[in-house]
């Protein structure tokens, strides 16, 4: 695999160099060719630990991920608890460990070893919700309470005792505990669950107040709400593209419907905003099916367009390789950890996109353009950037988003020229170009 990656990007790398950053950018330096990773710590390794998970970052490395997003790793509750482990989202104590993970010091190796690998490091933070026996149940006004005097729940969440953002003194608790996990153990961001379900001006006042002291963090939203990117949040969850992808896989939806969505969402949310593109998270993985439950044989087509679309590309944990499985949510159960093409795949497009600048996220990477084709099954675009030497790199996808073989006639105009494939062989483009593609098959060429 090593020699592979030497021949396909050394041809890359003659043709895609670092584009020239405004003097201010609008996100911390590492936010822009980067690919984030959700490691599900309980069923990334048999031991389920974080030692376990710190002996695999060279892979995830190798893997070409940047960014380590930890699902909750503080003590979860007991009462009413869901399952035998219970869910990580359904937390005790917010400044502390739970056991089944490993201790304070394992978690700091784990964060120390990730940043000699120059990889960042982001906990998922429950600001909505604490287990309903935390202590901090037993401050007044601090949770949400019925006519009864009971602690409130939400949705099917019985395990969970919602928090009252009215309550200034919870507020600063909240505050002060995120700011430990900063400055004491050494983190560079959060991803904060159901982020739509806490007051907006919560999250503003708390990260203008941690990014005084810590200007490089990093914030990811589980939300798509337009105001949240504006002064808190760098990334938002695509749940509507994602929606949208899963519905093409299935023949619900179409390329036009497509389009129509980046239209729509360019004009929803601010130049900044980076949208997290995935086909798996740990929701989707245990509640609605793996990728290849729910995308079959367009899984593929699905993981690469999440690369070339403006934005940042997720992996779930497992999908390098080709986990099949619905893993559980309140029990141990370890991915599957099989013999494919992913862990490959999921490299190469990790390279290139470290290395093209066109497919960035906002705000620097290219704005997205359509290129006309004579096929309403085929989703073809291209991306554009002037690099300083007043050169262009210039990335162009093709997806052929359906099951039967197809015929196309691009018309590529002004991106016409050479350019190289994914699969490290040169490419030529017309001013129009005729291909023909199998179902599903993808291209993605830069130069």
């Amino acid at each position: 695999m090593k020699k592979l990656f030497i021949f396909l990007f050394a041809a890359l790398a003659l043709t895609s160099c670092n584009k020239q950053k405004p003097a201010s950018t609008l996100h911390t330096d590492w936010a822009y060719n980067t690919t984030i990773y959700e490691l599900n710590t309980r069923q990334f390794t048999e031991e389920g630990t974080f030692a376990a998970a710190e002996a695999e970052l060279p892979t995830l490395k190798a893997l070409g991920v940047d960014i380590i997003w930890v699902m909750p790793i503080q003590p979860i509750g007991k009462l009413t608890r869901k399952g035998s482990l219970g869910s990580y989202y359904s937390i005790i104590d917010y400044c502390d460990f739970n056991p089944e993970f490993g201790t304070c010091e394992d978690f700091e190796s784990f964060v120390a070893t990730a940043h000699e690998l120059d990889m960042y490091v982001i906990l998922d933070w429950v600001a909505n919700h604490t287990a309903p026996d935390s202590r901090w149940t037993e401050n007044e006004g601090w949770h949400y309470r019925d006519s009864l005097g009971n602690l409130m729940v939400q949705y099917d969440w019985t395990d969970i005792s919602k928090l009252n953002y009215d309550n200034q003194d919870m507020r600063a608790e909240m505050k002060r505990c995120m700011r430990w996990w900063m400055e004491e153990i050494g983190i560079d961001g959060f991803r904060c669950d159901v982020a739509m379900e806490v007051p907006t001006d919560f999250w503003e006042d708390t990260f203008a107040d941690l990014r005084r002291d810590f200007p490089g963090m990093f914030t990811l939203a589980e939300a798509e709400v337009p105001e949240h990117t504006v002064n808190a949040f760098d990334m938002y969850y695509g749940w509507e593209l994602h929606s949208l992808m899963n519905n093409v896989a299935q023949k619900k939806s179409t390329v036009e419907d497509l389009w129509n969505y980046f239209q729509k969402a360019d004009t929803t949310f601010c130049e900044k905003s980076i949208r997290m593109n995935f086909t798996s998270n740990h929701d989707e993985n245990s509640w609605h099916g793996t990728e290849f439950e729910r995308m079959g044989a367009a899984s593929d087509a699905m993981a690469a367009f999440t690369y070339f679309v403006p934005g940042m590309p997720l992996i779930y944990t497992g999908q390098e390789y080709a986990n099949n499985h619905r893993l559980e949510f309140f029990e141990k159960d370890c991915i599957e950890r099989n013999h494919s093409h992913h862990f490959q795949m999921y490299a190469e497009l990790n390279r290139v996109r470290e290395l093209n600048p066109a497919i960035w996220s906002p705000e620097l990477g290219g704005k997205m353009l359509r290129l006309p084709t004579d096929n309403e099954n085929i989703f073809t675009g291209v991306r554009d950037v002037e690099l300083t030497d007043g050169s262009h790199n210039t990335v162009i996808g093709i997806f052929n988003f359906s099951d039967s073989q197809q015929e196309v006639t691009i018309t590529a105009g002004e991106y016409a020229g050479n350019y190289t494939c994914t699969c490290g062989m040169p490419v030529t483009v017309g001013e129009e170009d005729h291909i023909t593609l199998r179902p599903w098959e993808w291209l993605i060429y830069c130069k």
